[in-house]
């Protein structure tokens, strides 16, 4: 409903880039922040207005190649590095508890690429769910899960074959687990709406697609290409078809 403007004295910054496994040897995860407002502080407590909570923000850092040096004090325009503890997503909004804004969500390009991956060792499994969530968290890929099926295996979203290929490299290479990856036959992805969630239940004309959901348990259909879309639209007049999933929150 309005622009922040650099010279308002009330924090806030949001979080536009996650790393995890800078340092290999303590396995940490850092979030990235663009400050828009306000001063930073090493160690003050801001509003996290996704989370609902206030967070202290700990470690601020400073990147320059591979060195880090730690930040006391930060203003509008810099961009600094805080210790996450897993709490914090892409396009997550900080702010003073005073002046609690939320900028916009960052958009979310349908992927369409598709594979299934599971662990090749399933004694690996814990390692490789917690690889899956955190590459997800860093927006390297979209995570889907089937109803009904276990976390031994995700149907995963990328834009281009490269994704998974990085995916591959880094489950193997930053949490030692192997991927069985089978490529799916989809290359459409669309979030569904309806009021009625027994129509999503039962999607006409959905033989050669899978219904799956995001990880905010939204659901979201799969299907071969765009003839494909066509005609589950014409058989479901009674559902919304959308492309980006923002869209399923402002209805």
């Amino acid at each position: 409903g309005g622009v922040v403007m650099p010279d308002d004295e009330n924090f806030s910054a949001f979080i536009f880039k996650i790393q995890a496994n800078m340092n290999p040897a303590h396995r940490d995860r850092i979030s990235f922040m663009r400050i828009c407002s306000g001063k930073f502080e090493k160690g003050m407590t801001v509003w996290h207005l996704q989370g609902n909570h206030p967070v202290k923000l700990s470690q601020p850092q400073q990147f320059m190649a591979q060195e880090r040096t730690t930040v006391e004090t930060a203003y509008p325009g810099d961009i600094i590095g805080v210790f996450d503890p897993g709490i914090f997503t892409i396009g997550d909004t900080l702010t003073s508890e005073k002046n609690k804004i939320q900028f916009e969500d960052f958009p979310i390009f349908p992927p369409e690429i598709f594979a299934k991956v599971q662990p090749k060792d399933s004694l690996k499994r814990k390692q490789f769910e917690k690889g899956i969530i955190q590459l997800s968290q860093e927006g390297a890929i979209q995570v889907f899960r089937q109803e009904g099926v276990g976390l031994e295996s995700y149907i995963v979203g990328v834009v281009g074959v490269l994704q998974l290929e990085v995916l591959e490299y880094r489950l193997l290479n930053e949490y030692s687990s192997k991927l069985l990856m089978n490529q799916l036959p989809y290359s459409v992805a669309r979030w569904v709406y309806a009021e009625d969630k027994k129509l999503i239940e039962n999607i006409k004309g959905l033989d050669n697609g899978m219904l799956v959901y995001d990880k905010k348990d939204r659901p979201v259909i799969l299907v071969n290409n765009e003839w494909s879309l066509n005609w589950i639209l014409e058989r479901n007049p009674g559902i919304q078809f959308l492309t980006v999933p923002a869209d399923v929150e402002k209805i």
